[in-house]
């Protein structure tokens, strides 16, 4: 049974909750763009998991077989216990690692990069953590716990730590001795100096007692969410490869040759010293901190919206018939996902070219369901040309009302003091 796809109708209506605390409780906890930038990442990993789940099940199962010093059975209840809480033993490590290490960071890092705090934040995720993970989760495979059993509590571990990204659940007691909490995984997401690298239980807490990593939320010291090196896009390709490229480029101007290989597995934040002296990187000042934003009328963000909601749709679909598509369905699938949310996230960022993007985008959708048919994506009969060319004619509509639309709104409005425009021109010039 998939946990996961079966919690996903549940996450859009807690995070549609989440909404309603806020207006009720007059706090502004989302923007649109954020939002979307965040659940785009999600859609993204989740898709690029259809294709790249078996590097982690094909090394357990591997070490199952060869490596196992005992047999567990899987219809023992005490071994579901015992798998639950190894796993986020586990988690604890390859969490504290993925912070600690830079070619780890590079991977968990999109969980962390938005700086608003949300439950839409928790289904921001990496779409390539799995190169490394599987190494931290071998010691299961050891101990014997079957398959099925380690399948099911990663997902219940991970189900667990939706609920922990929110703002409005206070401290809640004795709780917070025991396990991850609201208040407690808030810490984890600040970019404080105080708070920085604390809190990597995904279920206990007590890993972090146990450890040293523990540090209470405290109410003198405002949680500061993010990054030290702001993302500062809305694009979820670039949200995934950021450091990594940053790691490239250190690695490429590095005269050391130790220096290149190393500085991939050297603690977070280090730096050949040649290259951080040529090139230095400035750390956000917290005093003079602002959340990253493009001005984007209504009408546009509206667009957005409506044009995720279709790759959701994709998503969902690809999640739901995974296993009965071909592998060459799941490559198309993922490629159309990963080519659209790019050019959403052009959209958002008001890119010069966002424009002859989405038109691209629009074109590309005849060729894309008549490739679909050939690999198997889904069936191509006379309804979905019909259903597409709806698609594509209502989306040029929408398109040119909300351009126009947004002009209006501009003329309406009073002309940007020079301050905005300065980081209006900045935004849109990030790579």
């Amino acid at each position: 049974m998939d946990f996961i796809l079966l919690a996903v109708p549940f996450f859009f209506v807690l995070i549609a909750v989440e909404l309603l605390a806020d207006r009720w409780r007059g706090q502004r906890n989302y923007r649109v763009a954020d939002a979307v930038n965040s659940l785009s990442t999600g859609v993204l990993s989740t898709t690029t998991g259809l294709l790249t789940k078996g590097v982690g099940l094909l090394t357990y199962a591997i070490a199952l077989d060869h490596l196992a010093l005992f047999k567990l059975p899987a219809n023992a209840w005490w071994v579901w216990v015992l798998a639950f809480v190894a796993y986020d033993f586990c988690y604890y490590w390859l969490h504290r690692f993925g912070h600690e290490r830079n070619i780890l960071w590079a991977a968990h890092s999109v969980h962390h990069q938005s700086e608003e705090y949300n439950l839409s934040t928790a289904l921001r995720q990496t779409s390539t953590g799995f190169l490394l993970s599987w190494i931290f989760y071998l010691p299961l495979a050891v101990l014997g716990v079957p398959l099925l059993v380690f399948v099911s509590v990663a997902a219940l571990n991970l189900l667990y730590q939706f609920w922990v990204h929110t703002r409005h659940i206070p401290k809640l007691g004795w709780y917070e001795w025991l396990f991850v909490t609201p208040s407690n995984h808030r810490v984890h997401h600040a970019q404080n100096p105080i708070y920085i690298d604390r809190n990597y239980g995904g279920v206990f807490i007590l890993w972090d007692r146990l450890f040293g990593t523990f540090l209470e939320e405290d109410d003198n010291e405002p949680v500061v969410f993010g990054v030290t090196t702001a993302l500062a896009s809305w694009n979820p390709l670039w949200a995934n490869l950021q450091f990594y490229v940053q790691l490239w480029d250190d690695a490429r101007r590095a005269n050391s040759g130790w220096d290149k290989l190393r500085i991939w597995f050297m603690p977070t934040g280090w730096r050949p010293a040649d290259v951080a002296q040529r090139y230095p990187q400035a750390k956000q000042d917290l005093s003079r901190f602002r959340k990253f934003e493009v001005p984007l009328a209504w009408p546009q963000q509206l667009y957005v919206v409506v044009q995720f909601a279709v790759y959701v749709a994709l998503g969902s679909y690809l999640l739901n018939r995974g296993e009965q598509l071909p592998v060459a369905a799941l490559v198309l699938g993922w490629g159309l996902m990963a080519f659209g949310l790019f050019v959403l996230g052009t959209a958002l960022e008001n890119r010069p070219w966002a424009l002859r993007l989405e038109l691209l985008r629009l074109a590309l959708n005849l060729p894309a369901l008549w490739l679909a048919g050939v690999v198997g994506l889904w069936p191509v009969a006379a309804l979905a040309w019909v259903a597409l060319l709806s698609y594509s004619l209502l989306s040029l509509i929408g398109l040119r009302f909300s351009r126009l639309a947004a002009g209006n709104a501009r003329g309406l409005e009073a002309p940007p003091q020079p301050e905005q425009g300065a980081e209006h021109q900045q935004a849109a010039e990030h790579p």
